[in-house]
């Protein structure tokens, strides 16, 4: 088939490229965000998936928004016969949508239709989902509502970051995506509608979201911390001064470390916090305007007294 294929951050690379890997169809072209200033600098950067189309020498198009007339007649004019979406991080309007014949055909990180929305795999994890996955469906204007194709399966392991999960969704799902377009030009698979059983949202993650509140159970916050990492990063407070954290540790049982939410303790090679049950051990910590380093390391250097509270 001819394909255009939209998708824009780094998880969505793998399936552009197994898409070009693939004999049995075209990529006439990639939609992707306008470029972004990033750095210090500012400077304008392309996306990842717009870098690999450039490698690649496939034609870029970055609308502002992809109801505007001038890219519809673009893609018009192209003629795919399917858009494959990844990550584009815009909503398709009706008028877009039915320019290619066989429609967009998004990859989403979740069993649908469980997690619709921006942050899948960052809900799987804070919510404790042991299995989570991938489904290709066909876009419609509501939100993943769309029938579907298929779906792949992954185990979301007790340590898992949500960038950890995102990773192995993103090659995963980069082979169901293949194996989609494969039985659409095949005539060999049909879409079918979601149950309406098992609906559950995932709205778009904040920076508010990620901070951690101390008088919850540490196995909520270990949850929270570990979907939020790497983005948008989880943190609290330590002096009035915000405070990045990365995922934390379980304390055993048999320790006899009591501590208020918040309290910090300090050892020689730990430093523990308390919560509202058992204390946790921070990981990795970054003051602001630092490097990320180890608690203890931070602690030395910010000569923490006995009572020094996480807010």
């Amino acid at each position: 088939m001819r394909l255009v294929f939209a998708g824009t951050p780094e998880p969505a690379v793998p399936s552009l490229r197994a898409l070009l890997g693939s004999s049995r169809h075209e990529v006439a072209a990639v939609v992707t965000r306008p470029d972004a200033p990033a750095g210090r600098g500012r400077k304008l950067v392309r996306s990842p998936v717009g870098a690999l189309a450039d490698e690649a020498g496939i034609p870029v198009l970055t609308p502002a928004r992809p109801s505007d007339p001038a890219f519809r007649a673009e893609l018009a004019e192209i003629a795919p016969d399917c858009c494959p979406v990844v990550a584009y991080g815009a909503l398709i309007p009706r008028a877009t949508l039915d320019i290619p014949r066989q429609g967009w055909v998004n990859l989403h990180f979740s069993l649908l239709p469980a997690w619709r929305g921006a942050a899948p795999v960052q809900a799987a994890v804070r919510h404790g989902d042991e299995v989570t996955g991938a489904t290709t469906f066909l876009l419609e204007e509501g939100m993943d509502t769309g029938p579907t194709f298929g779906v792949v399966t992954e185990p979301v392991g007790p340590a898992d970051t949500a960038g950890d999960l995102l990773g192995r969704l993103a090659v995963s799902g980069a082979t169901l995506l293949l194996a989609t377009m494969d039985g659409i030009a095949d005539g060999t698979l049909r879409p079918r509608p979601q149950p309406a059983e098992g609906v559950s949202r995932a709205p778009k993650v904040t920076t508010a979201d990620a901070r951690i509140d101390w008088a919850a159970p540490p196995l909520a916050i270990d949850r929270l911390i570990r979907s939020v990492t790497p983005e948008p990063g989880a943190w609290t407070t330590f002096r009035g001064e915000r405070l990045g954290l990365g995922p934390v540790a379980a304390v055993p049982a048999t320790e006899p470390v009591v501590l208020k939410p918040g309290e910090l303790h300090v050892e020689k090679r730990r430093v523990l916090v308390g919560t509202v049950g058992a204390p946790l051990q921070l990981g990795e910590v970054q003051p602001v305007g630092k490097r990320s380093m180890p608690a203890p390391d931070w602690a030395r250097g910010a000569h923490i007294e006995p009572g020094g509270l996480l807010t």
